[in-house]
């Protein structure tokens, strides 16, 4: 199967989920609602990753990633797209290229005051502003162009790396290529595995 191949602004961010696009689903701070900042932790195949989420500015994003973090889905899962100066972007699939189960999609929260700067973490989708789903990326950069304009919905930032920066920029350091079950480039050649992931 062919996977979707999205762009962010003239093709720059890609790899959307095929969750259909159903009306977007905005929810109450139900997963730990008493803790504005948690933080996650990824052990990833090259090592761990901790990154801090900011529920003040993204409540609904935040709380739709620690919702796929307690369900456990991200775990097991790659980062499938590795961007030098860009981005590395994960949480859509396993290393045999199949696909989690996914919540509705979320409002776009782009517009929160948080930017693409280098370290933070941000959510991929379709060209649908609303149409987030598991997908993440960290920015390599400061990536001005995905931030909200006068002509572009942007992505939304909710949380930013305060451990493991040097994890990142290895993953940001192995080789990619083509890969034909995604149809698409700048794919690690050997697996970069997210193995697990918890709440702090």
């Amino acid at each position: 199967m062919k996977a979707p191949f999205t762009y962010l602004l003239a093709g720059l961010l890609g790899f959307s989920l095929t969750a259909a696009a159903a009306e977007p689903e905005c929810f109450p701070d139900e997963v730990l609602p008493d803790n504005l900042f948690p933080t996650v932790l990824l052990k990833t195949s090259m090592g761990d990753i901790t990154v801090e989420l900011d529920r003040r500015r993204a409540p609904v994003t935040a709380n739709n990633f620690l919702r796929y973090v307690l369900a456990g889905a991200y775990d097991g899962t790659i980062f499938h797209r590795v961007m030098p100066g860009f981005v590395v972007q994960g949480g859509g699939y396993t290393e045999t290229i199949e696909e989690r189960e996914l919540f509705p999609p979320i409002i776009n929260e782009s517009g929160n005051g948080l930017k693409n700067l280098p370290m933070t973490v941000a959510m991929a989708r379709f060209d649908d502003p609303h149409s987030a789903t598991s997908q993440f990326y960290f920015n390599l950069a400061d990536n001005g162009s995905l931030d909200p304009n006068p002509r572009s919905w942007g992505y939304a930032v909710f949380g930013q790396v305060i451990s493991g920066w040097d994890i990142v920029t290895a993953i940001a350091e192995v080789d990619t290529g083509y890969n034909e079950l995604l149809d698409a480039e700048d794919v690690p050649l050997m697996p970069v595995k997210i193995l697990s992931t918890t709440v702090q």
